[in-house]
């Protein structure tokens, strides 16, 4: 910490606090509502199936937020647009404690995605407080890694809490809900008290087109899964919403080609050495993010049904936290295995320990134990990758 010494430094240390409680109360919002899934199914009376809507319309608004809202934090202060996404996080969350339909359940669960900016706003600003100082590369590299302990330090409090203060509140749904909702509202007033503007940046623009033609494309193809699941696969036309939102895609890539300040920059992820990677997170977030709703029905459904283990919330809390607990070591674990061998060899050996983590459940998946065990091997080779 000897590079946030001094004056400047100290002020870069008290913005550090102030996002370091974000950080907390993002990383709640991500664990709280994990060991609640199967409670949230019988209060709301969909199918568990359903909830993977949820799941999707959420990740759908934080891959259109992010680029726009973290443009916009350029264009006009970044705190300020950390304020705005803190509100319509916090409405939303305030809107869950309310909601008693799929729909309206549906739209305040998508509605909640505006707090995946947080995070790139944050480094935003403390590499604006660093560039002042000269050492902007080298504080918002440290800074960053104390947010990302934050966050999965949100993330196992609000996984061990969720299923337990449901228990304390007699099982009762709204009142559950109401704590992340405080959360978020509290973390407002941490922001707004305790966090500098940044200084804008000059000649940035908002591309209206692109960021249009890819909410275009990616509300086609949303619409046509939904579609699919409401009509069934022998409905033509929802092929068709897929294929066109598929089409829409090269003209927005003309146009971003073409833009000064595209929306998304295609010449940094056409590169031959990007591909790898993207691939990759694409691959891993289907794991990461696409497993969760179904490891909690899992371990939420009664074995009476011929599958599942019965947990209560309780249980089911501990059994995420775990999980979250065995990918902080993961990740902890990777620079030590690069040192010894290279990162290349280091993910190598994560993504398999992913692979045999889930491959487990095939033969061993009948008994808690064994289900604890195949997460723990999953969430090593998670930490790492992430």
């Amino acid at each position: 910490m000897s590079t946030l010494r001094g004056k400047s430094g100290a002020i870069t240390l008290g913005l550090i606090g102030y996002l370091f409680l974000v950080e907390i109360v993002s990383g709640i919002l991500q664990g709280y509502y994990v060991p609640l899934i199967s409670d949230l199914v019988k209060y709301l009376g969909i199918r568990d199936a359903d909830f993977n809507w949820f799941e999707a319309a959420q990740l759908l608004v934080s891959a259109l937020v992010v680029p726009i809202l973290a443009k916009l934090g350029d264009m006009f202060g970044h705190k300020r647009i950390l304020l705005i996404s803190t509100v319509l996080t916090a409405l939303a969350s305030w809107a869950l404690v309310f909601a008693d339909n799929f729909w309206t359940f549906l739209a305040a669960w998508a509605l909640q995605g505006f707090y995946v900016v947080w995070l790139p706003l944050e480094v935003a600003l403390i590499f604006d407080r660093g560039r002042r100082t000269g050492r902007g590369a080298s504080q918002t590299r440290r800074a960053a890694g104390f947010l990302v302990v934050a966050l999965e330090t949100g993330a196992i409090v609000g996984a061990l809490l969720g299923g337990r203060i449901f228990g304390w509140f007699g099982e009762n749904v709204p009142l559950t809900l109401c704590v992340p909702a405080i959360a978020v509202t509290l973390v407002f007033f941490a922001i707004l008290f305790g966090v500098p503007e940044s200084t804008p940046l000059p000649g940035r623009s908002l591309d209206v087109v692109g960021f249009s033609l890819l909410t275009i494309a990616l509300l086609l193809i949303t619409s046509g899964l939904t579609f699919l699941r409401l009509n069934g696969p022998a409905t033509w036309w929802v092929y068709l919403l897929l294929v066109v939102g598929v089409l829409v895609f090269l003209p927005f890539g003309i146009v971003e080609l073409r833009h000064r300040d595209p929306a998304i920059d295609l010449r940094v992820l056409r590169q031959p050495n990007m591909w790898p990677v993207q691939l990759t997170a694409a691959l891993l977030g289907i794991s990461l993010l696409g497993a969760q709703a179904p490891l909690s029905a899992y371990a939420g459904t009664d074995p009476a049904n011929g599958y599942g283990l019965g947990l209560d919330a309780a249980d089911r809390s501990t059994l995420i936290g775990v999980y979250l607990i065995s990918m902080i070591v993961g990740a902890l674990l990777f620079p030590v295995v690069s040192r010894r061998f290279s990162p290349r060899v280091a993910l190598i050996i994560a993504a398999f320990l992913v692979a045999i983590g889930y491959l487990l459940f095939l033969p061993f998946h009948l008994e808690t134990w064994q289900v604890f065990l195949n997460m723990c091997v999953a969430g090593l080779g998670s930490g790492a990758l992430v």
